[in-house]
């Protein structure tokens, strides 16, 4: 899945390891080329680009270079004649303006005054199951119900893409804590419930897998005996935190669900592993790696749903 920086989203996507190979190096290469053409970027790109507080972008504004413009006699006359009040204008303008966002409360205090909804889509799995006194999240149990309901038999559940417009207005919808009813009519395509799923574990800070296990999960993915493997990846999922824990066991035993129904809807573990592997599992800093880790995140997620009550079960199980 690639998200370019205008937004739009491409999902590629091949049951074939070599060719899945092939365009990752492709893409790899064209961004290569990319950063190459913009290491001579001119500084007002990087103002845009460079993080800063609201003052600073101020204050940059009086040292900007400005190239002079030709100007017609009749205008000139005029800026000579007001020249000098304009300046004032703008410097009483840009004064108001500093003290005005230095005066602005703090995002806590926003907060506290219910102006500003915590974040569901974007924020730590287990802030969110705080704040909702829950170890699963509300919405992912929405949506797993809905696609239940009325998903199970669609062609290419989670594979296919749905309306992005109307995946960022659930979203927003969603972060806005308004009641939600995912069976109005304007949630009626099951693809938008399925994109506004995979977008949340997608923008979670740290994914669903941690971080500090990620390495953990591929060393145990490499083990040659299938026995000892499922072993390895069972005692790892047991030591993952409680709200990952649970999310994952009941994110896992619904797209085991999607696979039962794969002659209907063409959605088989393999390519639930190929959509889901990085969504859930990824390194934090990514390296040279990337394809290979690529292959191991989806047959991670491959083994974990074949041998889901292997690895979910109870001991006696």
């Amino acid at each position: 899945q690639i998200t370019t920086v205008s937004g739009n989203e491409f999902l590629l996507q091949s049951d074939i390891d070599f060719l899945i190979l092939d365009w990752f190096h492709a893409i790899k290469n064209a961004i290569d080329r990319l950063q190459k053409e913009r290491s001579c970027t001119s500084r007002n790109l990087e103002l845009k680009l460079r993080r800063s507080s609201s003052i600073e972008l101020l204050n940059s504004l009086d040292t900007e270079p400005k190239e002079p413009k030709p100007e017609h006699r009749k205008s000139l006359i005029f800026r000579l004649n007001y020249s000098a009040s304009d300046t004032n204008d703008r410097s009483r303008v840009k004064s108001r303006l500093k003290k005005f966002i230095s005066r602005r409360p703090s995002l806590k205090t926003l907060q506290e005054k219910g102006l500003i909804k915590d974040q569901i889509f974007g924020s730590h799995l287990h802030l969110v199951c705080e704040h909702e006194k829950s170890t699963v999240p509300h919405f992912v149990r929405l949506c797993i119900k809905a696609v239940e309901r009325r998903g199970l038999d669609v062609d290419g559940i989670y594979r296919v893409s749905g309306n992005l417009a109307t995946i960022q207005k659930l979203r927003f919808v969603v972060n806005q804590e308004e009641k939600l009813n995912l069976d109005d009519s304007q949630w009626e395509d099951i693809h938008v419930v399925t994109g506004a799923l995979k977008m949340f574990f997608r923008e979670l800070p740290e994914p669903l897998f941690p971080y500090c296990f990620f390495e953990q999960f591929v060393e145990a993915i490499k083990i040659q005996d299938n026995a000892t493997r499922i072993k390895s990846i069972r005692s790892l999922v047991k030591k993952l935190p409680r709200p990952n824990y649970d999310t994952m066991k009941i994110l896992f035993e619904h797209l085991k669900k999607i696979a039962a129904k794969e002659s209907v809807n063409l959605m088989s573990t393999q390519s639930l592993g190929i959509v889901f592997g990085p969504t859930l599992l990824r390194p934090e800093k990514e390296t040279g790696n990337m394809a290979v880790h690529m292959l191991y995140q989806n047959q991670i997620v491959e083994l974990m749903l074949r041998e889901y009550s292997k690895i979910f079960g109870s001991e006696e199980d």
